[in-house]
């Protein structure tokens, strides 16, 4: 399948490909907290879809990726990305929470140089702001885009890490981690890496942010 055209040419990315970690997708929740109509993940946003936005992103950086999904959301990443770099869990993997997911992402791209763990819920993320995390991933076990001292997406993680993401269970995700390891913040100037979509409120304060970014502020 031919991925979905981008707006703009990938970003070119420093060094070679096989240097870069890869970007790992979350895009196998669930949803719950969001009220609204359909998963929020497909919740339109300018032409295309909360998932479709945050992927385009990624697609943009130029670092190799992977989505972690399921079923009823394939068709939805597929118009963005090629089927190869897309697993899809069943729905008893996908229930037993983010930490499955992202052990199932890390051990499908086992030989890469760290990892990226991105919510599919950012669609107004930077592609900026995922090469950042990359470069500082070199020299940190652990980096988080950070956003004026808070704490954002993406997470990475160095290939050293392997082993203990390889024992990540339920929705904890990779908390304990980065409780455990020495954690960059790296600064980004990119709002986009704190605004996830969790409920209805949520996807109107992106869907404002995503108008007023692309006819510049009053």
């Amino acid at each position: 399948m031919v991925p979905f055209p981008t707006t703009q040419p990938p970003i070119h990315p420093v060094g070679l490909m096989s240097s870069l970690p890869t970007l790992i997708v979350l895009a196998a929740g669930q949803g719950r907290r969001y009220a609204g109509n359909g998963h929020k993940l497909q919740a339109p946003l300018g032409a295309g879809t909360v998932l479709g936005s945050t992927l385009r992103a990624v697609v943009a950086s130029g670092l190799p990726m992977l989505v972690v999904t399921r079923a009823p959301l394939l068709e939805t990443a597929a118009r963005v990305v090629d089927l190869r770099d897309i697993v899809v869990l069943s729905e008893s993997e996908a229930a037993r929470g983010m930490g499955h997911s992202i052990r199932a992402g890390v051990a499908e791209r086992a030989g890469s140089s760290g990892w990226l763990v991105l919510p599919g819920d950012l669609p107004l993320v930077r592609p900026q702001t995922l090469q950042a995390v990359a470069s500082a991933l070199s020299l940190h076990p652990v980096v988080f885009a950070q956003v004026r001292g808070r704490r954002g997406h993406p997470v990475g993680f160095a290939p050293e890490l392997f082993p203990e993401l390889m024992q990540l269970e339920g929705d904890e995700g990779a908390r304990r981690l980065l409780a455990r390891y020495p954690v960059h913040g790296q600064e980004v100037d990119d709002p986009g890496a704190l605004m996830d979509v969790d409920t209805v409120e949520d996807l109107a304060s992106v869907r404002k942010a995503w108008q007023t970014a692309r006819v510049g502020p009053a």
